[in-house]
């Protein structure tokens, strides 16, 4: 191992069983083995200390090179957390209210329409009956869309207006919030829950309140003072050899596929907290465990211990869970028992989810299948990186998340 994952335990001492982490391995080497997946890495901490940790594949199968523990993949949706700290961060710090509209930092967005009829070419829409305010964007519950989800109207006109899996070439983050805000709504803002671009607008208020670039912010704010050496949104020439490429799975053969995606060699125009950060697993580790340590680590504080307490609790209205209050769409998590906070899902009922997982356990995953959880009851972190597109695609998580849970023996 790295020096990165060199305080590993011994599994007894933190109340795993050893040989029971094992199966875990073993599960996801059939994974490789039969083809599914090009390499995957994982880790489990317990009580601040990482209990098991393994590497098995490639990074990329093209050239052969082993999916090692320096490995730097595409984060996609699981920068979301990280954009939520940042804004957190500049809450705690009295710049903004959670009701402040976002107009009030993104002028576009005074002008949002809804939408209540017609097709994506000829739309009949209706005013705000409140504005779109800060906490709908950390809640998804802002009327914000993606146009992959092809299920709605407005994501047709998304997808019309060059945001399905992308974003229009040259356009910046500020440009493609103003592209945005020009789009119905999918719905009055507070009203449902619905995985789109919030966050990514949610990026822009952290620019335009801290008069940094997201990129300047983040790494000031969050990656340099917890140590995050290799998370970034792109991946420069030095690294470039770390980097893991992507995968779909090929309908006509089921194996893993090679597919063509941005090579981000240097700092993209369109700066995506919603989507677009590069990273370690080691880096993402001490990112989580700011959080599993109530907003600090290592003598480094990122947030005050309410404030983390505060955005893992539930914060859709009446206590609901997104089965009830959410869309019936695609999103990084399950619906059954689940509530969401200020950019985490949040468990409220594991039997209702039908996935062991204490209450209060929250998480976020991204696009190509990966995850990570933190269960402050168990005292529990988990991370798995791979890089297969979409992360619908096989049901990693709950298999992740029943397998860890069995191999606790305390």
């Amino acid at each position: 191992m790295t020096s990165a994952f060199a305080s590993s335990v011994d599994p007894s001492d933190v109340g795993f069983d050893a040989d029971r982490l094992q199966r875990i391995d073993r599960h996801f080497a059939q994974y490789v083995d039969d083809g599914r997946l090009a390499g995957w890495q994982v880790a489990i901490m317990r009580r601040g200390k990482l209990a098991h940790h393994s590497t098995y594949g490639r990074r990329n199968l093209e050239s052969g090179a082993d999916w090692t523990d320096d490995t730097i993949a595409r984060m996609y949706s699981m920068s979301k957390p990280v954009t939520s700290v940042a804004a957190m961060i500049l809450f705690e710090e009295g710049h903004f209210q959670l009701k402040d509209p976002v107009s009030k930092y993104i002028s576009s967005f005074a002008d949002a329409r809804v939408y209540r009829s017609g097709s994506f070419q000829a739309p009949i829409t209706e005013p705000l009956t409140e504005p779109m305010r800060i906490w709908h964007l950390l809640t998804h519950t802002s009327g914000l869309t993606y146009g992959f989800h092809n299920t709605h109207v407005t994501d047709a006109m998304y997808r019309n207006d060059g945001f399905e899996w992308g974003t229009p070439e040259g356009l910046d983050l500020a440009g493609c919030c103003d592209r945005w805000a020009a789009l119905p709504l999918a719905f009055q803002p507070g009203s449902e829950w619905n995985y789109g671009v919030s966050t990514d607008v949610l990026g822009r208020v952290v620019e335009v309140v801290s008069g940094q670039s997201l990129d300047e912010f983040l790494r000031e704010r969050i990656f340099e003072p917890l140590g995050m050496v290799d998370t970034d949104f792109w991946v420069p020439d030095d690294k470039r050899d770390r980097f893991a490429e992507l995968y779909f799975r090929n309908p006509s053969t089921k194996q893993a596929t090679k597919m063509p995606a941005p090579g981000l060699r240097k700092r993209p125009t369109m700066l995506g907290g919603g989507g677009g950060l590069c990273g370690t697993a080691s880096d993402y580790l001490r990112f989580t465990q700011m959080l599993m340590d109530r907003g600090e680590l290592d003598g480094q504080r990122i947030l005050g211990s309410r404030t983390v307490d505060y955005m893992t609790s539930n914060h859709l209205p009446g206590n609901a869970v997104l089965e009830d209050f959410g869309r019936p769409l695609f999103a990084e998590t399950t619906f059954d028992g689940i509530g969401f906070g200020l950019g985490f899902s949040v468990v409220l009922d594991q039997a209702e989810n039908k996935v062991p997982g204490a209450p209060g356990t929250y998480s976020w995953g991204g696009a190509a299948s990966t995850i990570f959880w933190n269960d402050p009851t168990e005292e529990i972190t988990a991370l798995f990186l791979t890089q297969l597109l979409p992360s619908s695609t096989y049901p990693i998580r709950p298999q992740l998340q029943q397998l860890v849970s069995q191999a606790l023996v305390d």
